[in-house]
């Protein structure tokens, strides 16, 4: 079934968790977050048109997310942390490729660059609910789920970057006048 009744009173469970919570707490926020995050690279990896590395990539993403939402949940799952440098030799391989950073950058240059930067400011959020959860000592994570998080913010801004580069669209960067 698609409905349960069973959150009706504001409180919910999450995989095999079994004490129920309310739906306004820091565990259902992150939770939530994560679930926002991967939502959106879904269509993000329908809309990309930049080859099927790429897709598989955002697809591991994904992957990872689920593991994570998992281990806020309570459940013994854990990122690796081959997964971890995985994420960084991608980071590192893009770097190479695109311009260096000098300044801030004007999200959208176009839209799968913009789709990208969308992605990166759910994953900074993300990121501030699972270290809310850690903080409050409620559940505990894994110290290489926060340095997963913190990498993936970047491989996403890495992606946007690219993404322009690929279509020869130039980033614009603010002018603060």
């Amino acid at each position: 079934m698609l409905y349960t009744r069973n959150g009706d009173d504001g409180k919910t469970t999450a995989f095999e968790c079994s004490q129920r919570f309310s739906k306004s707490s820091i565990i259902a926020e992150a939770l939530g977050s994560l679930d926002e995050l991967n939502s959106f690279l879904g269509i993000v990896k329908s809309r990309c048109n930049q080859g099927q590395t790429l897709i598989s990539v955002v697809h591991e993403i994904q992957e990872n997310i689920f593991i994570i939402q998992a281990q806020v949940a309570g459940v013994d799952k854990k990122i690796s942390g081959e997964k971890i440098k995985e994420v960084e030799k991608i980071i590192d391989d893009i770097e190479k490729e695109i311009p260096p950073l000098k300044s801030f950058i004007i999200p959208g240059a176009n839209e799968i660059s913009a789709m990208f930067d969308f992605a990166r400011t759910l994953a900074r959020k993300t990121e501030r609910r699972v270290v809310a959860v850690s903080e409050e000592n409620i559940i505990i994570i894994d110290s290489n789920t926060l340095k997963y998080l913190n990498r993936l913010s970047s491989l996403l801004y890495a992606f946007a970057r690219f993404s322009a580069l690929e279509k020869g669209e130039k980033e614009s960067n603010p002018t603060y006048s």
